[in-house]
């Protein structure tokens, strides 16, 4: 896998980015891994232009972010953030609620997805594991379709993208090489994060090439669906964040594509 397509979600050095001091520093180590994308997530930073004029100074891109529903609906102040950090591409981190809600949200979502198309600005929607969760209460009416997953696919808007996080797919009990050559297309941006289990079968994310998803059938995956960068996100673990990094980007160049 070449380096120009293994991104840093920037979640996952949130500790070390939380002044422009520390920001730097971190966007330094990130460069001198030879990597050229991140994703601008909990940088603690208000001001996008004086993010950008860091991530410049070491030849790096802000490829995508993650914004809450409210900022997405202050269009005016979006458009201009994502102006001044020079990026195309943005992501709603998490929605929750009843089928209802689920619904009304999937609408609205796909209103402003919309709208900001038009302003060449692409909207997508990141996953956690309670998006597979079924709607039925009773059991056995249960339809694995019929979950918020599948609703966002099959009703959201084309113009919304799907930001799919393979541990939480994982997570969830279902297959995410599935998932992402389901919505070829329309995933730009990938969370590579990896699964393993502790001996009283807790779940934990840990490096990339550590656990047990299917790496070659994932990567394979993306290579169909056209996914444009791999945006390692770990958002706790065993290991110091910057160690866990050095580990995946390792493992990641080592694939075999």
């Amino acid at each position: 896998m070449s380096k120009d397509k293994i991104g840093v979600q920037l979640f996952t050095l949130r500790d070390s980015c939380k002044d422009v001091e520390t920001f730097d520093k971190t966007c330094a180590w990130i460069a001198e891994q030879g990597v050229s994308d991140v994703q601008v997530s909990a940088v603690a930073i208000e001001d996008p232009a004086e993010i950008n004029k860091v991530l410049d100074a070491h030849g790096l891109e802000c490829f995508v972010t993650h914004r809450g529903l409210d900022d997405l609906r202050d269009k005016e102040a979006t458009l201009d953030y994502h102006a001044k950090l020079n990026c195309d591409y943005m992501a709603l981190g998490h929605f929750g609620g009843t089928q209802d809600e689920w619904k009304a949200f999937a609408d609205e979502f796909s209103e402003l997805a919309d709208f900001y198309a038009g302003e060449g600005l692409l909207l997508g929607y990141h996953n956690h594991s309670h998006e597979f969760a079924p709607f039925a209460d009773d059991p056995a009416k249960i339809n694995p379709k019929e979950c918020p997953m599948w609703l966002m696919y099959e009703r959201c808007s084309k113009n919304v993208w799907f930001e799919i996080d393979t541990y939480w797919v994982a997570h969830g009990g279902a297959d995410p090489a599935d998932w992402i050559e389901r919505v070829s297309g329309r995933i730009p941006i990938v969370h590579f994060k990896d699964m393993t289990i502790t001996s009283d079968r807790v779940h934990k994310i840990c490096e990339i090439g550590a656990g047990n998803l299917n790496w070659p059938r994932i990567v394979e995956a993306c290579k169909k669906a056209r996914v444009e960068s791999y945006m390692i996100e770990r958002d706790d673990g065993d290991l110091d964040p910057f160690d866990s990094l050095k580990i995946s980007i390792d493992n990641m160049s080592d694939m075999a594509l």
